[in-house]
This record gives C-alpha cells, structure tokens and sequence, in this order.
C-alpha cells in the first residue's frame, strides 16, 4: 500500500509530505484546494502520461515521490523480471522528476523509463475517476468487466493469436487474388524492373568509388603536374634530393676514421635514401595511375548515369537497389506460384477458422458463466447502495469473429420495478452511474490484487442516504487493503479511519496548498464547514458530531 508521499512544485503544492495508513483515507477541502492536484501527482509517479504544465510557476522542476509497503508478491516477481532492486524491508519506492526538457523516473534508486513505471504503477495502486464512468456507457468495454470476472486470460491470448492468424491468412490470399488482367500488367511490370536492374549489374560501393575516380579525372592534369615535380625534386637531376642525399652520405664515410660516432648517422642517412628512392618509385606509379584515357572519363560519367537513373526508382543507395530486385523476384515468384498458393491457403484458412471458432465459443462459454455471476453479485451490492429495485443483466449479441471474440457484451438495467431493462448508457443517471461503478469495483475487488484503491469523487450525484451507503461500501472495500476517497460529502468522510484536508492559502504573493491530517477536533469542523458551509454554527458542529458517532457505531 501507500504509506508515504512527497510532492515538490506540483501546480500549486510547493512542498507536502503525507503519511498514509491502511484502510479508508478521506481526502477533503473546497473546491479549488488542490484535491485534483494530489491525484495528478499520484498518476504522475505511476507512470501516466503528464503535461509539463504541472510545474509549479518559477519552478525548474516538479518531482514526486511514493513509498509502497506490504506490496506482495506479484510485485515482487515483476521486480525481479524487471531486473530491479527489492528495498530492503521489501518495500518499493518510486520517484519522478519532471523538468520542462526531459522526464527522469527512478524505482529504489534505479532509472527507469516511464514504460517501465507504468508497468509497475498497474500493480501498485487502481485510480477510478468520473472520467471512468464513461467506460460504462460504452458497450464496448463491457466485455473487459466481465472478463475480470471469468479469469479467462489465457484463452484470451489463445484466442488473439489465432484470430491474428486467421487475419494474417486472409491478408495473404487477397494479396494474391487479382484479376488475370492485373497478374499479367503486375508480371510485366515486374520483369522489366528485374531486367532493367540485372543488366545494371549493381555493386555495393561502386557509385563511391566512381565518384572519386571521376573527381581524379577531372583533376588529372593538376596531378600529374604535381607528381612529375615531385618526382623530379627526388630524383631528376645532380641536386635532386636523392643525389644530395648520397653526397652528403659520401662526406661523412670520409670523417668516420676520425670521428667513429659519425658511422651511425651514416647509416641512417642511408636508409633515408633508400626510403626516398622507394618513395620515387611510388610516385611513378601514381603518376601512371592518373593518366586518363578521356574514354574513361565518359565510361565513368556513363555508369554514374545509371546508377542517378535506378535511383530514382529503386532507391538511393545501391543496397536499396538491390534489395528492391530481391523484392521484385520475391513477388514475380510469388504471383507465377499464386494459383497453387490461393488452394493452399484456402485449406489453411477453413482449417485456421474452425480453430478460432472453437476457441471463441469456448471464450462465450467463460463470459456467459460469468456474466450470470457477475450480474448477480453486482445487484447484491447495488441493493446494499440503495438501489433495491434494481435489475442488472448482461446481454450477449453474436458478431463476426474480431479481436475480442465473436460476441458482444453489453448491461442493461432497470432501476424501477416492472420497467424492462434497457441499455445503461440510456437510462442511468449520473447517481445512478457513480453507484454502478462503485458496486463494480466492489464486485472485482475480489479478484483484484492492487493493494491500493484511489477513488476520485466517486459520490458525484448523490447525497443523503446513498452517500452514506456509499461511504460504507468504501468502508467495507478497504478491508484488507488501502482505500483513498475524494469526497465533497460529509456522510462518506466521517466513514474514513483517516481524514485528509486540503487547503489553499497565499503567502507572499504566491498561492501554497497544505495537507494536514486532522484530528477529532479537526475532523468535527471539516464535517461541519462541508455540510454548512464557511460560517461554522454550533448547531453545524453539533450535527457533525452526531454523523462521526453514528456513522462509526
């Protein structure tokens, strides 16, 4: 669970720090506060896509941090295939730091991408906002509720993979299902791009090599000037360097008699000359290297035309180029082959779509089954969220074979006695939407291993009684794990173990927003400005009073 939680420049939050405790936390203050804020900070340090927006105004960087407790073990095995550290006490701590350039993200103390954190984030803590309401009012994400409850994943990947290769199958045998008229105008096109390449004798490297002779060519003369002038400083005439070179040689040889050190230099002299003379030697073949026939130069400038002419088509490099005529082949072989392939690929297909029949009804199965159960426990928990008249169904409607299998799911409810269910999307109310999903969650969080539950003013619509049944429900969720409630109504509050609030205040011209946990006595006025408003009476406190003991009786 989350057990501790910095926040630094976030929006309006220049510095909070809280600790949090297991069960039901309660996160209040008025509107504008920073409620939202914490949330974002939250999603931000899970991994979610944020905007550098939340930079807090002057600030170079926005950095949060959580501290995760008690993870259990599916987030200990993601860990180790991660590659990522246990803390020591086995806990987990997250970090990001924003910046307006770049994203820097850390799991105890290792970098990490934001992907990675993401991964990680899934496990750790389930956000439900208002937003997620709207997963209800679109049938087609029904069938995910369901699929939570039937625990069918792996028939599910079965079944995708099948599907994906019935659909690759299919692909192939329209690629290949083309008029006669259309085969012959592909087969003509094809041969001659293959001859028109296979004459052109493309070679890896050639255009370059070209290139530079051609760059000799046309500075051929300089070349060869300048080559003749070295050759002949070396060996052309009595002062050519060499000749020098041998005279000075003979000079020394003369003074070695007397002076014995001057034998070394000798030889060193003397393999100078020898170095020159090879040096010469090179030069000449150089120099016959870069004497051009002007035939040349119009062979060269020729292949470079053919290799500026197959660029144009085929590709910019002569890899490129070759590997188009690879493709060409491919496809003339392929199309020559087709009519041999399309009987083929007819028997793989029937084959493949009995397979991914059976797979999809096998997936029905699971989901009928579970769609029964599910509707039933769901009604359960309505009825204890003042809903007692309700009817929850799921319909099934057969479709072609999708991704998803081959029907849809979709729930119907009739919130009044002796009315027919029709589509949720149609009837509910924004109350009644709130309620639906709290009494979803409810349900799967059986099934759900998140340590943490963050519900983002799941009370949005109601009042009065259902909230109060609201606000035992959060109760009764937080059993065994951690719940963290935004909520404007003083009956789902004064239901929390813990109570947060949040307020908004300017010091020195700047705006701060503080989290404090308050106290009984703190509580006792919270509740009472959230049902009064901003002049607390004693009357007011007097009521708060009687909802902290009754609502905790």
């Amino acid at each position: 669970m989350l057990q501790h939680l910095t926040i630094d420049n976030i929006a309006v939050i220049k510095q909070a720090q809280l600790d949090l405790p297991a069960g039901f936390v309660a996160l209040t203050g008025e509107t504008g506060a920073g409620k939202s804020i914490v949330i974002d900070a939250i999603n931000a340090v899970l991994g979610v896509r944020t905007s550098r927006d939340l930079i807090r105004t002057g600030a170079e960087t926005a950095r949060v941090s959580a501290l995760f407790g008690d993870v259990g073990a599916e987030i200990t095995a993601l860990l180790h295939e991660l590659d990522l550290p246990e803390g020591e006490d086995g806990s987990v701590l997250v970090s990001r730091v924003i910046s307006h350039t770049k994203n820097s993200c850390r799991v105890n103390g290792m970098p990490v991408t934001v992907a990675t954190l993401r991964q990680l984030g899934q496990l750790l803590i389930n956000v439900h906002g208002q937003h997620d309401n709207q997963a209800l009012l679109d049938p087609a994400r029904h069938v995910h509720f369901v699929d939570a409850i039937a625990e069918n994943e792996e028939l599910r990947k079965e079944y995708r993979a099948a599907f994906a290769q019935l659909r690759a199958l299919q692909r192939q045998q329209d690629a290949l299902q083309m008029d006669e008229d259309e085969k012959a105008r592909r087969l003509d096109m094809l041969a001659h791009q293959i001859d028109e390449l296979e004459l052109a004798n493309v070679q890896l490297g050639e255009r370059e090599t070209l290139r530079e002779r051609q760059t000799m060519m046309r500075n051929s003369e300089k070349i060869a000037e300048n080559l003749q002038m070295a050759t002949t400083a070396l060996l052309g005439d009595e002062a050519s360097a060499v000749a020098l070179a041998f005279e000075a040689i003979s000079a020394i040889q003369c003074v070695i008699e007397y002076l014995p050190a001057a034998d070394e230099l000798a030889e060193r002299l003397q393999s100078a000359v020898y170095e020159l003379q090879e040096g010469a030697a090179d030069l000449r073949s150089l120099f016959d290297t870069a004497t051009f026939d002007p035939a040349q130069a119009d062979e060269v400038q020729a292949r470079l035309d053919v290799y500026h002419r197959l660029s144009r088509k085929y590709g910019d490099t002569e890899a490129q180029m070759l590997a188009f005529l690879e493709s060409a082949r491919a496809e003339q072989a392929s199309i020559t082959q087709s009519d041999e392939r399309i009987l083929q690929l007819e028997e793989e297909i029937d084959a493949q779509l009995q397979h991914t029949i059976a797979l999809a009804k096998q997936l029905a199965k699971t989901r009928r089954a579970a769609g029964e159960q599910f509707s039933q426990q769901v009604v359960k928990e309505l009825t204890e969220l003042d809903m007692p008249s309700i009817t929850f169904t799921v319909q099934f409607t057969k479709i072609p074979l999708r991704p998803e299998g081959g029907e849809t799911a979709e729930f119907l409810i009739s919130a009044n006695l002796g009315e027919s269910p029709k589509p949720l999307a149609k009837v509910a109310s924004g109350g009644e939407l709130s309620r639906i999903m709290l009494a979803i969650k409810a349900v799967l969080a059986a099934k759900d291993c998140t340590p943490t539950l963050i519900f983002d003013e799941i009370d949005a619509g109601v009042s009065g009684r259902a909230a109060q049944k609201i606000g035992r429900k959060l109760r009764q969720v937080a059993q065994g794990r951690q719940v963290i409630c935004v909520t404007h109504l003083a009956q789902i509050a004064a239901l929390a173990d813990c109570h947060l609030h949040i307020s908004k205040h300017v010091q020195a011209d700047e705006t701060h927003t503080r989290i404090a946990l308050l106290d009984h006595e703190g509580r006792r006025r919270e509740l009472a400005r959230i049902m009064g408003g901003e002049e607390i009476t004693p009357a007011q406190l007097a009521a708060a009073d009687d909802l902290l003991f009754l609502q905790n009786k």
